[in-house]
C-alpha cells in the first residue's frame, strides 16, 4: 500500500512536466494573444485536433524514414526541430524537439507559422480534414 501511495504522489507531481490538454478555444484564444492572424485560427485548431487531440506533450509514432512529429502540431523532427538523442536535423525552426512539448506553445506556434510560410497548410497530413467547411471559433472570443 505504502508503495502505490508513493507511485501516485510521484504521477500526480510529473503530470505538470507532461504537457497541457488545451480544446478548441483555448487554443485559438492562446494563439490569437501570440498575434496568429484570426482567419487562421479555425483551421489551426482543426490541425490541432486531427493531429494531437489539442495535447501539447505529444511525440508521434517513429515515420517510414525513422522520424518522429512532435507537441501540438505534431511538427517533424527531420526538417523542423532537433531531437533530443542529436541525430540529424535540418532544424528549420532552430529548435529542440523538447520545447515543442511544453505547457507554453509559442515555440509549436512559431515553429507551425514557419512551416505554413515554407509549405503551406498542406504541409500537415491532416489537412484534408481541415481544407473544408470549418467550425467557427468567434463563440471563443
Amino acid at each position: 500500500m505504502k508503495s502505490f501511495f508513493c507511485l501516485i504522489v510521484a504521477l500526480a507531481l510529473a503530470a505538470p512536466a507532461f504537457g497541457d490538454v488545451l480544446n478548441r478555444c483555448s487554443l485559438a484564444r492562446e494563439m490569437s494573444r501570440l498575434g496568429v492572424p484570426r482567419d487562421q485560427l479555425a483551421r489551426w485548431a482543426c490541425i490541432a485536433e486531427h493531429e494531437s487531440s489539442y495535447r501539447t506533450y505529444v511525440v508521434g509514432p517513429t515515420n517510414y524514414n525513422g522520424s518522429n512529429d512532435y507537441g501540438i502540431f505534431q511538427i517533424n523532427d527531420y526538417y523542423w526541430c532537433q531531437p533530443a538523442d542529436g541525430r540529424f536535423s535540418y532544424n528549420q525552426c532552430d529548435i529542440s524537439c523538447d520545447d515543442l512539448l511544453t505547457n507554453d506553445i509559442e515555440p509549436s506556434v512559431r515553429c507551425a507559422q514557419k512551416v505554413l510560410r515554407m509549405q503551406g497548410f498542406s504541409a500537415w497530413s491532416t489537412w484534408h480534414y481541415c481544407d473544408g467547411r470549418l467550425d467557427s471559433i468567434d463563440d471563443c472570443f
